[in-house]
């Protein structure tokens, strides 16, 4: 799917700065399912690049994304509606750096059999995070794009809200959030409400999120509001698949 519907909203998306030569070929998108690597991938169709998979991290013992909490089913849904290929790389619960790196690198040499060197990520501040990256995937004759980089995050959000796009908080750190915000809809009323010390976009990990609709969507994908439970700190609010 490369054409990207639009909304009345109106946005001067700037360039991607490092997808020179990228038209004619196909990169992967590291896929949380949330905000963050929806929005870059939104860029990246924008910018014409092919997207050949979704690359996400799931948890086997969980059946659940890594991190985000989501259930598998509800991630392979959320594919589909985005009509992209989904291909998981499964780890274990308690999965060492080691053991991600490994199952990453099967993944990369998989892709790279096919010409494909280019990883997308939806890393928006992080500095120690983005070298990781590129050092991580350098190994590996792999390169990253950040199409959202440098991106300020209030703005950021508020596009995000204003193209269409819907998310809803799938976890909050509880920490810094109680557990009131798990399970609500990422608007204008939650941003407002957000501790004046919390991101707008959590990208210090104060929340993850879900996205269940937008302009590069074909349609919904549906759900209901489960329970809330603490798992390592973390308040995690259950979507069940309908």
């Amino acid at each position: 799917m490369e054409k990207v519907k639009t909304t009345g909203a109106s946005y001067a998306i700037p360039p991607l700065s490092n997808a020179r030569g990228l038209a004619n070929t196909s990169v992967l998108i590291s896929w949380s399912g949330g905000k963050d690597s929806c929005l870059a991938l939104y860029e990246i169709q924008k910018a014409h690049i092919h997207v050949a998979a979704l690359l996400t991290t799931v948890t086997r013992d969980y059946d659940r994304i890594s991190m985000h909490g989501v259930r598998r089913e509800l991630l392979e849904k959320q594919a589909d509606k985005l009509g992209l290929p989904l291909h998981q790389v499964l780890i274990s619960k308690d999965a060492t750096n080691e053991e991600y790196e490994a199952k990453m690198a099967e993944a990369f040499s998989e892709y790279s059999k096919r010409g494909i060197d280019s990883v997308v990520f939806g890393d928006l501040f992080l500095e120690d995070i983005k070298v990781y990256r590129e050092q991580f995937l350098a190994r590996h004759q792999m390169r990253g794009l950040f199409p959202v980089w440098k991106r300020d995050t209030s703005s950021f959000i508020k596009e995000f809200i204003e193209l269409g796009f819907k998310a809803v908080v799938t976890c909050v750190n509880s920490k810094v959030l109680d557990q009131s915000f798990a399970g609500r809809i990422i608007d204008e009323a939650f941003l407002s409400s957000l501790p004046v010390d919390v991101d707008p976009c959590g990208e210090n990990g104060e929340f993850h999120s879900f996205v269940f609709d937008g302009p590069i969507f074909t349609e919904a994908v549906k759900f209901s509001i489960g329970e809330t439970v603490l798992r390592d700190s973390f308040w995690v609010r259950d979507l069940l698949p309908e």
